[in-house]
């Protein structure tokens, strides 16, 4: 199984680097590892609260993948509902495919081999728009977001200028 993972991470990341229609997503192996992907997100102004930043991010897929998904961990601090303090991102597509046990998600939203790493990572710059603050990783994050929109925007700007290197 893990042979025929290899080779479909293989042609993902292949197809994920010529594609010129997904702006401000880089990717790249980690010590040549098919398993092991570096991500850079390098957020458009569009994205409310990020926008201008550099954030950088690891894949790491599970040897029976595209059965099970792999797992997202930001390398760069980043201040968000669905990211845990240690950069760990929680978001429906990257839960296993089986009924939640909280009753929160539906198998619909979970993983689902038919996901990729391009989804993912749309789904997450997509996250970053707009936090889920039902069933947040980061309970400060979630809380300053619903209750002090304003404090939220400006700890968003601090993350982003420390992207940049800028504090």
């Amino acid at each position: 199984m893990a042979t025929s993972a290899a080779g479909l991470l293989g042609r993902q990341l292949k197809q994920m680097q010529s594609d010129k229609d997904i702006p401000g997503i880089s990717c790249g192996l980690v010590d040549n590892n098919v398993f092991e992907w570096e991500v850079m997100l390098m957020m458009s102004d569009e994205c409310k609260f990020y926008g201008g930043g550099f954030f950088k991010a690891r894949l790491s897929f599970p040897k029976d993948y595209p059965m099970m998904p792999p797992k997202m961990k930001f390398e760069t601090p980043i201040f968000h509902p669905n990211v845990y303090d240690n950069g760990e991102v929680c978001i429906s597509i990257l839960h296993p495919p089986e009924e939640d046990k909280y009753g929160y998600e539906s198998a619909a939203e979970r993983w689902s081999p038919v996901q990729s790493p391009e989804t993912i990572l749309l789904s997450v710059i997509s996250m970053l728009s707009s936090p889920n603050d039902e069933s947040p990783a980061n309970v400060d994050a979630a809380k300053m977001w619903r209750e002090d929109p304003k404090e939220f925007r400006r700890r968003c700007r601090k993350v982003v200028r420390e992207s940049l290197g800028e504090e």
